[in-house]
């Protein structure tokens, strides 16, 4: 399937005009808990990083500012518990769906193809399995896939994107395994690593300790045949920035440095800097982690009390939520989204993220203290 196939395919969020339309009459207004747009500001550091590199008349690199570099592998020594990662294998990307929907397309990836993507994953993996001509194939486990010689990326989301479930180091050590006996690269998704909740998902230090794809334990010491994406919108409310990275395996990176550098795929200079400081300040982080978690401790217990099932949800910035009646056939995402939009609360159908989501919705935390506390009390009305 090329690109003109996929000019039918409607953006999810684009088919919620009704469920919104209800949501927004609601006589108390609309409290937005969908998209998951950040809400809160942009820490001043990461500003300031920015109006200082402004004068920036030259071309930026693609391949990112040795300082960038660095700050990316002296931050997954800090945060992620990967020691000694090569800042060869650090490149900038704009925001990281960008690369999530064009890495096919940059690894030159065809027909007969196969890119493996979670079976309830961020639409993403397949459009852009679909948009470089390969085919995309939502999977369940290893075992859908392990041994097969034509599969080419296996795509990896832990945290969940949008479950919340977290892998630990064996999982993703099986994954990493069968993908190298299949002479495939993974690719990790792990924007919301620092965003855990549950089972130590922090350490005393306030470091992450949620794995890593390249965590040693996972990877054996080698970044051969691996990729992490990782984005700031989430831990830094820098989603208007685009400010993203990918880092791994240097062979791979160089060619992707290679391609970009022929289409100008560049982030900007200011907004590199300003990554760079962002990556080396740790109080924002933990500031911005306790807001999130004030807001789960207020939503998740609401929504229980109401007679829903929260599962997974151990990390990340989201709720995935079903009815209690799931078991015996019950309501459908669409169903459960238009029960929210009734209370004047708008949340994302799990059907956007595959069949197998089809009787959740996604709720995102990612609304002022005081939204929050507004779909609490709707939620728990009598």
């Amino acid at each position: 399937m090329g690109l003109a196939d996929l000019s039918g395919l409607p953006y999810p969020w684009d088919t919620l005009g009704d469920v919104r339309a209800t949501a927004a009459a609601h006589p108390g207004g609309m409290v937005d808990l969908s998209v998951g747009t950040p809400v809160d500001p942009t820490p001043a550091v990461v500003r300031d990083a920015l109006c200082a590199a402004a004068d920036a008349p030259g071309y930026p690199l693609t391949h990112g500012t040795p300082a960038l570099r660095e700050a990316v592998t002296d931050w997954f020594a800090r945060r992620r518990g990967v020691p000694g990662l090569d800042p060869d294998g650090v490149m900038p990307t704009v925001g990281s769906k960008e690369l999530v929907g064009l890495l096919p397309s940059l690894l030159r990836l065809g027909a007969g193809d196969v890119v493996v993507h979670p079976g309830i994953a961020y639409p993403t993996y397949d459009v852009g399995a679909r948009l470089a001509g390969a085919t995309p194939l939502p999977v369940n486990g290893i075992d859908d896939w392990a041994g097969r010689d034509d599969v080419r990326v296996v795509w990896v989301n832990s945290p969940s994107n949008p479950t919340g479930a977290v892998a630990d180091v064996d999982e993703l050590r099986s994954v990493v395994d069968a993908a190298r006996a299949a002479g495939a690269l993974v690719v990790s998704d792990e924007c919301y690593a620092e965003l855990g909740w549950e089972g130590g998902a922090v350490g005393p230090d306030g470091a992450s300790q949620v794995p890593s794809v390249l965590d040693p334990r996972v990877s054996g010491g080698s970044t051969d045949g691996l990729l992490v994406t990782y984005s700031l919108s989430k831990q830094s409310n820098l989603a208007g920035y685009r400010a993203a990275f990918v880092a791994g395996d240097p062979r791979v990176v160089a060619d992707l440095v290679a391609t970009r550098k022929h289409l100008g795929m560049i982030v900007p200079a200011p907004v590199q800097a300003a990554t760079v400081a962002a990556l080396g300040d740790v109080q924002h982080v933990a500031e911005q982690r306790e807001r999130y978690r004030r807001r789960r401790d207020l939503l998740l217990p609401a929504l229980r009390a109401a007679g829903f099932v929260v599962d997974h949800s151990q990390a990340g910035l989201y709720l995935w939520v079903r009815g209690a009646d799931d078991a015996a056939g019950g309501s459908t995402s669409r169903d459960l989204a238009r029960t929210f939009a009734r209370w004047g609360i708008l949340v994302g159908p799990g059907d956007f993220y595959g069949p197998a989501g089809a009787r959740h919705v996604r709720v995102a935390l990612t609304a002022h203290d005081e939204a929050i506390a507004t779909a609490v009390s709707r939620i728990t009305a009598p």
